[in-house]
């Protein structure tokens, strides 16, 4: 497992208490060659992303983690980070992008925004969210980009007590 620095505050956060342009930063994870190889040996048994030696005849040039690797990471510290969304983290489409690979020893941190809103119109206690996510690492470098719409828990309403 990534060795990782969380944040100690959680706050649980519903579609009413979400805003346009509202930012989220996660904590860090760091990966490690170990552990790239063994999440490819596992899930994306790729020469770049197993062997080094191998690696360096690549495009790659060196030992480079799976996409889906730092997508797992990034996942990872988006629900571990100090807000969470009521009901977890559900996604029902996006898009995903690796401008640059995640290697050994990057320190990896999420840094997302919302960029809109929308409540449901068939479902009064919920909502959805489009969270753009930008995973960097170390270098302030980004190796991943996540534009993810979720689906979202609206603040359940207080029941009436009859008297």
């Amino acid at each position: 497992m990534a060795q990782q620095d969380k944040p100690h505050d959680r706050s649980l956060l519903y579609f009413d208490d979400l805003h346009v342009g509202q930012k989220f930063i996660s904590g860090t994870c760091q990966i490690d060659a170990a552990q790239i190889v063994a999440f490819a040996k596992t899930f994306d048994p790729q020469p770049f992303h197993l062997d080094d030696a191998a690696a360096k005849g690549t495009l790659f040039g060196g030992l480079a983690a799976s996409g889906w690797h730092t997508a797992s990471l990034t996942h990872r510290l988006l629900t571990e980070s100090c807000e969470s969304l009521a009901g977890g983290i559900i996604g029902v489409g996006g898009e995903i992008a690796w401008p640059r690979p995640t290697r050994p020893g990057d320190v990896l941190q999420v840094e997302s925004e919302v960029l809109e809103i929308v409540p449901s119109r068939s479902r009064p206690d919920r909502g959805m969210v489009t969270l753009r996510s930008e995973t960097r690492n170390q270098r302030g470098e980004v190796v991943q980009t996540l534009t993810a719409k979720l689906v979202v828990s609206r603040r359940p309403t207080p029941v009436a007590v009859s008297p």
